[in-house]
């Protein structure tokens, strides 16, 4: 009998002995293989009883960009290492009723948007926060929040999440602890502890870890690399090609990094980490406002290289921004931040970067060393994959999308697509590493149709799908809705997408250049459109995927497609959102939007 390896947080360990047609929901042979297991684990010791866990430990997790994912994994791991039982899944295969059930939960959730719940939370929150969601009194729970405190609505899912259990009655074991986009520390620190809190309270034996727990295996399927935040892999930039056309009010570029003897595997839907290094001009004029030569130690080195390479200068922090305004009352940011309108400021920060604000507070504005706090660690900014490993094994592709703009007297450019633009150079080396998308991909069934909505530089991971598609000879149809601003010059990738339809890979192609006439047209325009078909699709099986912007287009886009369910269903609005919720459940509906 051949063995397959877990495909996700609900199936058996890898080996389990029980036939994969065997009429067992996912949970039920989760449950089974792992008793069987830990039942055969005893037995070969002689004391089947004994070392059986007792409690199992539900780590349940959402996530936006698989780093919760990954975390719930580890704390699985790191419960049977401690004697317990331990198994991850989803928020939203997750109900109430099956909440109340559970004993001992232990939740990990990033924050996406303006404090809004990950794509995979979304459900579990709106039936945990219904007037009809059962009591939790015999539930002992822990949250842990990962976030960027550069956000106002820093770990808002997770704060709202530990607040509504404790309403409900849950006995929270230990507090929440709240991460900023440095996690990995305060993480680790917050899972060492929990899990002793629980082995300590249940009277679990780590004896008993020697013996498979009950439970599926750890959320993260695929073996983690050796390469990530803290030792990246220094990869060489083989490509780096204008993709828009002369005349485009933007500057999309593709690139391909060289995986070399990396080891690196990724697969068609993932994401790649790019460490950025800060402009060395900008570097220089806000030394040269400092009246520092950048010679000067800074936390052990000169100065000059830990604001090239390790500090961020481009976005203020909020914790800048308040110093600020209490050093000068009277600039013009505090008379911003005075008038209490977060719209207003957004906007005002949104073309100023550090040194500008530094300007605006005049003599009262920090020097070095007061600086230096408020300036956050420069992160690597991830970018969707724009090729399948069945075509590129030894390649990793990008589409991005230059940032620069100009302001009174001065030039702006985005940190990492600037660098990546001018910066590295030809045949020059950048950190990278990958960061895995478990939900976000090609479906395993090659004869599943596909319909695609990637507007702009969106269109990144559905190339790679296509072309992941194409390589597995899959028959199941695959739609794309493309669009931008002129058909002329911002067309990206024209020709493969005429090769692919040639070769009837791509099955429809729907175009949106929205300045191409006088009224404008985007991707959810032809959504409407084509309603009719667009629900036939839905009704066929077909998966939804949604790449690009989230704070307009992925709400249009979905206003749109509940548009389309409601109109050809006709059983108005509630009918609409019950099922494009059940697309969801059934991971039929999923996005990449950032």
């Amino acid at each position: 009998m051949t063995l397959m390896p877990p495909t996700g947080p609900l199936m058996p360990p890898t080996g389990s002995l029980i036939p994969a047609d065997a009429p067992f929901s996912a949970a039920q042979e989760a449950w089974l293989a792992g008793f069987i297991a830990g039942v055969a684990a005893a037995g070969r010791r002689g004391d089947a009883a004994s070392d059986a866990p007792t409690t199992t430990v539900d780590v349940l997790f959402g996530t936006q960009t698989g780093n919760a994912e990954l975390l719930a994994g580890e704390l699985v791991s790191g419960a049977r290492a401690h004697g317990l039982g331990g198994r991850a899944t989803a928020l939203d295969d997750v109900t109430p009723e099956q909440l109340a059930a559970m004993s001992h939960v232990l939740v990990v959730t990033s924050t996406y948007g303006e404090g809004e719940m990950p794509d995979n939370a979304g459900l579990f929150w709106e039936a945990l926060q219904a007037g009809t969601a059962p009591r939790l009194e015999g539930l002992r729970y822990a949250v842990l929040g990962l976030g960027d405190r550069g956000y106002d609505d820093f770990c808002q899912a997770a704060k709202l999440i530990d607040t509504r259990l404790e309403q409900l009655g849950a006995v929270r074991l230990y507090d929440r602890v709240d991460c900023d986009v440095d996690f990995e520390e305060p993480a680790a620190a917050w899972t060492a502890a929990v899990l002793e809190r629980l082995a300590a309270e249940t009277g679990a034996d780590p004896a008993a870890a020697a013996a498979p727990a009950a439970g599926p295996a750890p959320a993260a399927a695929r073996p983690r690399s050796q390469w990530n935040k803290r030792n990246p892999y220094r990869s060489r930039l083989a490509v780096n090609r204008l993709l828009s056309a002369p005349g485009s009010a933007k500057e999309i570029r593709h690139y391909e990094f060289d995986l070399g003897d990396s080891g690196i595997t990724y697969t068609a839907g993932d994401a790649l980490a790019v460490v950025p290094v800060n402009d060395d001009a900008l570097v220089g004029e806000l030394l040269a406002h400092l009246g520092a030569s950048g010679d000067e130690e800074a936390d052990g080195r000169p100065l000059a290289g830990l604001l090239r390479t390790e500090r961020e200068i481009r976005t203020p922090s909020k914790e800048l921004i308040a110093d600020l305004v209490q050093r000068a009352p009277t600039s013009e940011l505090a008379s911003v931040v005075a008038r209490g309108d977060r719209a207003e400021l957004d906007n005002w920060l949104w073309d100023r970067d550090v040194l500008d604000l530094l300007r605006d507070a005049g003599p009262a504005a920090p020097g070095v060393t007061e600086l230096l706090p408020f300036l956050r660690p420069l992160q690597a900014r991830q970018y969707s994959i724009s090729s399948s490993p069945l075509a590129h094994p030894d390649r990793i592709h990008l589409t991005v999308a230059s940032v620069r703009y100009g302001s009174r007297d001065r030039r702006y450019e985005g940190v990492t697509s600037s660098y990546l633009a001018d910066r590295i150079g030809e045949e020059g080396t950048a950190g990278v590493y990958l960061q895995p998308n478990a939900s976000f991909g090609v479906p395993a069934d090659d004869d599943a149709p596909m319909i695609m909505i990637g507007p702009g530089t969106g269109i990144a991971p559905f190339r790679g799908f296509l072309h992941e598609r194409a390589a597995r000879g899959a028959s199941g149809r695959n739609w794309l809705f493309f669009g931008d601003q002129h058909r002329a010059t911002d067309f990206v990738y024209e020709d493969e997408l005429a090769g692919l339809r040639e070769r009837g890979v791509l099955t429809e192609l729907d175009l949106a250049f929205s300045r191409d006439q006088a009224e404008k047209v985007y991707v959810q325009t032809r959504m409407r459109e084509r309603s009719r078909e667009l629900y036939a699709w839905l009704e066929d099986g077909a998966h939804v995927y949604v790449c690009g912007d989230a704070s307009r287009m992925a709400k249009d886009v979905e206003a749109a497609l509940l548009g389309v369910i409601a109109e050809q269903r006709g059983r108005g609005g509630d009918d609409a959102a019950e099922y494009l919720a059940d697309l969801r459940r059934s991971k039929r509906y999923v996005r990449d939007v950032y």
